[in-house]
């Protein structure tokens, strides 16, 4: 009983020096950015999700966890059904507590309007008049935050668009604005590297509305 012990302390303290490691949190976080990209199912979706939970639980003072967690429920919900509401709601909840490890965070600021952009797509008619002005004045605090944010720019776009398409208005200002994206997901690219895990998501939603300008 007592090897048994001794033996559990050990396995036990291998698996905590293992995640002090530094590169254990880059690790763990590189290898659910690439499940992200494997996502078929709602299923997959709530694994992915989840394994970002468990990553924010061990590295409680990080708030890329939950922001990926946050991206991983709006995507997931805008790509299959499901209770999309229930969805969105939890996504904000979620960047909320992202937001207090990292106030003034455009890309968390960014990503808030993105739910709630959800949240207005489900019903426009009927929610516009509420939603609209605030998903606009969170895409527009994104922008204030960081102006290189090219996940703002190109989020205020595709709302720019919509109420342009909605309005009968010309598509300019949405045309300018994911012209500007594209030249600020090029300068993005210069910063990344293998240990990069920031957002980089984004270009081909701008290069989509860009092509339909020509």
């Amino acid at each position: 009983m007592k090897n048994l012990l001794t033996s559990l302390s050990l396995y036990l303290l291998v698996l905590t020096l293992a995640y002090a490691q530094p590169n254990a949190y880059q690790e763990a976080m590189k290898s659910q950015l690439a499940a992200m990209q494997q996502i078929d199912s709602p299923e997959k979706g709530a694994t992915v999700k989840n394994a970002f939970l468990r990553i924010s639980e061990m590295n409680s003072t990080e708030w890329l966890p939950l922001y990926y967690a946050a991206l991983v429920e709006i995507e997931t919900a805008f790509r299959f059904d499901g209770n999309k509401d229930a969805a969105f709601d939890q996504a904000i909840a979620t960047i909320k507590r992202a937001e207090k490890l990292s106030p003034s965070n455009s890309e968390l600021t960014a990503l808030h309007g993105y739910a709630l952009m959800g949240k207005l797509s489900l019903d426009p008619a009927s929610r516009g008049q509420e939603l609209s002005p605030q998903v606009m004045q969170l895409f527009g605090k994104a922008i204030d935050q960081d102006r290189e944010n090219p996940r703002a720019v190109i989020l205020m776009a595709q709302m720019e668009q919509g109420m342009a398409q909605f309005f009968g208005n010309g598509p300019e200002k949405a045309c300018g604005m994911a012209r500007l994206s594209q030249e600020l997901f090029d300068k993005e690219k210069e910063k990344i590297d293998e240990h990069y895990i920031l957002p980089t998501w984004g270009e081909a939603a701008a290069k989509e509305l860009y092509s339909t300008c020509n």
